[in-house]
């Protein structure tokens, strides 16, 4: 289908488009005439083999791929498109020879730079400026001064007065930069506006052939595969916007750190994906979220998002060189991609290829290193909550920012799971996680991995937040405040670390009210063990009777 649309690849100037750069509005794609250009697109079974990606992902990724190299060609431009079998490297080595110079936009993801390093070194790939971001090294720079410690509000605050962005001749609009204190609100099915559904998306042969390959190559992925959820063309992408326009932004602020059980979605746009792969940019979305007439809550904590929190990201996983570059020392790194504990569930280990790059940072500042328990692979843990998300999230390869901090990564932290095995684990279930977005929020702020090189304090909470902010606990067995064992995990964690943490300003009241109590980490012991081990909680395993 793709080739009987193929132009004429002479005298055209080529451009390397990677799986997240799928836009004609950024770049040469963007500014150059298009009957003048060619483009390479890579669809690569080595990288999707590199680890148990969740199929939902992959189908996603395919099929924004060929629809992306389709529309290049309705609008005249040559395409090249390649089906590799190892690293990219190899597919585009010696192209440079056939088509001459080869450009590409600098790559977001570390792990397909350093993939590229050897073409870049020999000049048979040129590197571009990546237009897609909103800010640049020098901005982020600029607002951390002689080595300031890295910090989202400084950065957000730099950007919001450099772009303009919600800004009245030179005072933050509303009055403030950050309106987080008016995010905080649980959510009440009968007495709150009611979320509605994400948007299906028309099938097409297409994405009906990227759904037959997922199942006939990759049926051995885990997750549930759903064509009609996939978001696969640009049209798609501005459909799903117009609908998160109009249905989810202006709850979004109020509602930003809820979680219910009747709605994974509430009141989250579900762009994140998109944004990742480009096929909605952000600095579109930033502008049309400025202009709408909403709550100066919703409008500033959405952008927040967008302006502050994924470039500030974007910017210290490159500092950091992927965390293998700390402040004290340099980190150690896994030999290979890990499969975030797929392998001891299913009983049967991951190989991925051969040819590939080493599997990131293993830093860890608490020391944590127990393995990913089953129950993350939708094995019954017993509590309601993570049961709840974990099935979501297999079903659908997505849940939103508070899920994946408050359940999935509190708790991975407060029973001292590896970070980088949870880190691995959320880059494969998620259909929206790459290297420079999951890495920093998984090492960074869901496990404290990296200490406070740009966050404060671990994020770990009790029963009581997840009791306030959630109605989960209403079908759990456990009870908050008296069997529920999120916080005797709490305060074993603060008991367990205290020598690192107890001088932590932040943590100084905590510390207070916290005494060493052996019941609470015998609690500890049994939870990690029971679910380590695959075993269901229960109020009686978790407290059995003296």
């Amino acid at each position: 289908m793709i080739e009987d649309r193929q132009h004429d690849s002479a005298n055209r100037n080529w451009l390397f488009v990677p799986y997240d750069q799928l836009s004609a509005g950024i770049g040469p794609l963007a500014t150059e005439d298009p009957r003048t250009l060619g483009i390479v697109v890579i669809e690569n079974p080595w990288k999707a083999a590199l680890r148990p990606y969740h199929k939902q992902k992959l189908a996603l990724v395919i099929g924004n791929l060929r629809h992306f190299a389709l529309e290049q060609a309705e609008r005249g431009v040559a395409v090249r498109h390649i089906v590799a079998q190892g690293p990219y490297r190899s597919a585009l080595s010696g192209l440079a020879h056939s088509l001459g110079p080869v450009r590409v936009m600098r790559p977001a993801e570390r792990e397909l730079r350093a993939d590229l390093q050897p073409l870049f070194d020999s000049g048979e790939l040129c590197e571009i400026a990546h237009e897609g971001w909103l800010s640049t090294r020098e901005q982020f720079l600029a607002s951390h001064p002689n080595g300031a410690r890295y910090l989202l509000e400084r950065f957000y605050r730099f950007m919001r007065k450099a772009s303009g962005v919600l800004m009245e001749n030179g005072r933050p609009a509303g009055g403030d930069f950050n309106f987080d204190k008016e995010n905080r609100s649980a959510f009440k099915a009968g007495r709150d506006p009611i979320p509605q559904p994400p948007p299906s998306f028309p099938s097409d042969p297409v994405k009906e052939e990227a759904g037959r390959l997922i199942e006939r190559v990759y049926a051995h992925h885990p997750g549930k595969l759903n064509l009609d959820s996939l978001p696969v063309t640009a049209a798609d992408a501005e459909h799903h916007w117009q609908w998160a326009l109009a249905n989810c932004l202006p709850w979004f602020g109020k509602y930003e750190d809820a979680m219910y059980s009747g709605s994974s979605t509430l009141f989250h746009t579900r762009i994140s994906a998109l944004l990742n792969l480009h096929r909605l940019l952000p600095a579109r979305i930033v502008r049309d979220v400025a202009a709408l007439d909403i709550a100066i809550a919703s409008k500033e904590g959405f952008i927040r998002q967008i302006l502050g929190w994924r470039e500030f990201m974007h910017h210290v996983h490159e500092e950091t060189d992927g965390f293998r570059k700390m402040p004290d020392a340099n980190a150690e790194v896994a030999v290979s991609p890990g499969d975030g504990g797929y392998g001891r569930w299913s009983g049967a280990g991951w190989e991925g290829p051969a040819d590939c790059s080493d599997g990131g940072s293993l830093v860890s500042t608490l020391g944590a290193d127990a393995p990913l328990p089953p129950a993350y692979w939708g094995r019954k843990s017993g509590l309601n909550c993570l049961d709840q998300v974990i099935a979501g999230v297999w079903e659908e390869g997505w849940s939103h920012h508070i899920t994946r901090l408050m359940i999935l990564s509190n708790l991975a932290c407060l029973l001292d799971v590896s970070p980088r095995e949870l880190t691995d684990w959320f880059w494969v279930a998620y259909i929206d996680a790459y290297d420079w977005v999951v890495e920093p929020n998984v090492l960074g702020l869901g496990t404290f991995a990296t200490g406070q090189l740009f966050t404060t304090k671990p994020y770990v909470s009790g029963a009581n937040y997840i009791h306030r902010m959630s109605d989960y606990c209403e079908g759990c067995r456990f009870v908050p405040g008296k069997t529920c064992p999120f916080t005797p995990l709490y305060w074993a964690f603060l008991d367990r670390h205290r020598p690192l943490l107890e001088g932590n300003q932040r943590l100084r009241i905590m510390y207070r009210g916290a005494r060493s109590d052996g019941a609470h980490q015998d609690v500890f012991e049994r939870v990690r063990e029971l679910l380590v081990a695959g075993e269901e909680l229960t109020p009686s395993n978790v407290h059995p009777p003296t």
